[in-house]
């Protein structure tokens, strides 16, 4: 086996002895006695003889129940959803004698300064969600236990990944639009590179190609009603057929859309229906209340802590997908026959 050019990190020795971060750590710190086999102790000694793998002197002071600190990363504190994130980790955390220092990325979407230095706390794990995946150039590696959220499987940074079932809920509004009779959308799509986007982009145009007849515009927008608000206008009024619905990947987004319409002289939904996704308070403020996909923030922010006790301590984190449901409101409605 050879040695990486690089530091070698816990997460490569787990990889090399195919077994979780947490075993790893286990097996290192020796806890692993009555948590994992012989054989597979054995395998991740072996590991981290071959990559040259040197546990870190600081992260052995992190050890479960030394702080008992857990740090959330969001992207930004701009909406409720992320508070929802807060409250339901936090809860959890209380529950277990643990405290939630919560940690926004200072541009939204970005690189962040050490949270290390800004917390001037140790910590004992970190929940994130994948939007503020840049913000953790501190402390990936081997330093600290890592739930991700929001984030693809296949390529989490994490220990464990924790999503909600947004797949699920782009499908119940394409279903819900076509069975209106839409053929002609508008994705109002965020322009942030973050997996979950490009996600909600791509199930949405292959539900839409599933049915014959159907067009798909797409139209990306920064996360904002000024920004979504010129988009909209912008693919409104370009050459072709207008469409006849707008999907949106958020609903400050649908706000946006909401304020084109208004000011191209469009109403919704008899001219063009609307869709959102998160259910924000927002959505029962404008008028018509909006259709939109409900996702359960506090019960993200849970299981997401739930994950990062069971890596901590040694367990198989619950698997699976939190369920999401659409809320059909009077921003849908049949298109208006020409």
């Amino acid at each position: 086996m050879a040695r990486s050019s690089t530091r070698p990190t816990s997460r490569d020795v787990a990889q090399a002895a195919g077994v979780s971060q947490a075993a790893v750590s286990l097996v290192l710190g020796d806890k692993w006695r009555g948590r994992v086999s012989e054989t597979t102790a054995e395998r991740v000694r072996e590991a981290a003889r071959e990559l040259g793998y040197r546990p870190n002197l600081a992260a052995r002071n992190l050890r479960l129940g030394r702080t008992r600190t857990v740090l959330l990363v969001v992207p930004a504190l701009t909406t409720e959803f992320f508070a929802g994130v807060y409250t339901g980790a936090a809860r959890v955390a209380a529950r277990h004698g643990f405290g939630v220092v919560l940690y926004p990325s200072p541009e939204g979407i970005g690189p962040a300064r050490d949270p290390f230095a800004s917390a001037q706390a140790a910590l004992d794990g970190v929940i994130a969600s994948s939007m503020a995946a840049d913000a953790l150039t501190a402390i990936r590696g081997d330093q600290l236990p890592l739930v991700m959220l929001d984030s693809d499987p296949e390529g989490s940074l994490g220990a464990a990944t924790v999503n909600l079932d947004i797949a699920d809920g782009v499908r119940q509004v394409a279903e819900h639009l076509l069975a209106l009779g839409h053929r002609r959308i508008l994705h109002l799509a965020a322009d942030v590179p973050s997996w979950t986007f490009e996600m909600r982009a791509r199930e949405l145009a292959a539900r839409l190609a599933a049915v014959p007849g159907t067009e798909i515009r797409t139209a990306p927008a920064p996360i904002s009603i000024e920004g979504a608000l010129t988009a909209t206008e912008a693919a409104l009024t370009a050459p072709g057929p207008r469409p006849t619905a707008v999907v949106c990947d958020d609903d400050k987004l649908a706000a946006g859309a909401y304020k084109a319409l208004r000011r191209l002289g469009l109403r919704v939904p008899d001219d063009v229906s609307v869709t959102g996704l998160d259910d924000l308070a927002l959505a029962t403020a404008l008028d018509p209340e909006l259709t939109t996909v409900r996702l359960d923030a506090e019960l993200f922010g849970e299981r997401g802590m739930e994950a990062l006790l069971a890596v901590l301590e040694g367990r198989e984190p619950e698997h699976g997908d939190i369920p999401v449901e659409l809320v059909v409101r009077a921003s849908t409605a049949p298109p208006r026959t020409p």
